[in-house]
């Protein structure tokens, strides 16, 4: 029997609930989403279970980790987890369009369902579908809400222009 446990965290983007069946990561939602609010019975807090995902939150949010590594399980359609797997090619700091992503899939004229599998992703931050923006470069819809779309891509901006500073820096020293 699969034990699915929880654990609410505190962000820069609002309160995360964070969701496990045995040790995989199945869920992560921010504070307005129906299932963070609703908790469903037979679900059991247990920070303890989460903290590796917590920590690595942790770090995303401080700007020392660009990448993350842990065990997933996102429960879906084979379309929606192929549209969450090309998510996780989108470089930290970089944006993708939807029809960009219907391209890198195999399916060019399928970027309206890609919009929808993006929309339906459970690992919202992890899987990054924060770095799809519109084929114009607008800010478009967001689950999370998209004042925490710019907050995420603004800290992921950040970061890269810091470590790339750093980079050029070490080139020209020596």
């Amino acid at each position: 029997m699969n034990r699915t446990s929880y654990a609410v965290i505190d962000s820069p983007v609002g309160p995360l609930t964070l969701v496990a069946d045995e040790d995989e990561l199945i869920g992560l939602y921010f504070a307005n989403a129906p299932l963070a609010a609703a908790q469903p019975s037979g679900w059991i807090r247990d920070e303890r279970r989460l903290r590796p995902a917590a920590v690595q939150l942790a770090e995303y949010f401080a700007g020392t980790r660009t990448r993350f590594d842990l065990p997933l399980a996102p429960r879906g359609t084979p379309f929606q987890r192929a549209v969450w797997n090309a998510l996780l090619d989108i470089p930290f700091g970089e944006t993708s369009s939807y029809g960009e992503l219907a391209r890198a899939i195999g399916q060019p004229s399928a970027s309206r369902a890609v919009g929808a599998a993006n929309g339906r992703n459970p690992l919202s931050i992890v899987i990054p579908c924060h770095r799809v923006i519109g084929a114009d470069g607008s800010m478009t819809g967001y689950g999370g809400e998209i004042s925490r779309k710019r907050v995420l891509l603004d800290l992921e901006a950040r970061v890269r222009g810091v470590r790339a500073g750093q980079l050029d820096l070490q080139i020209s020293s020596t």
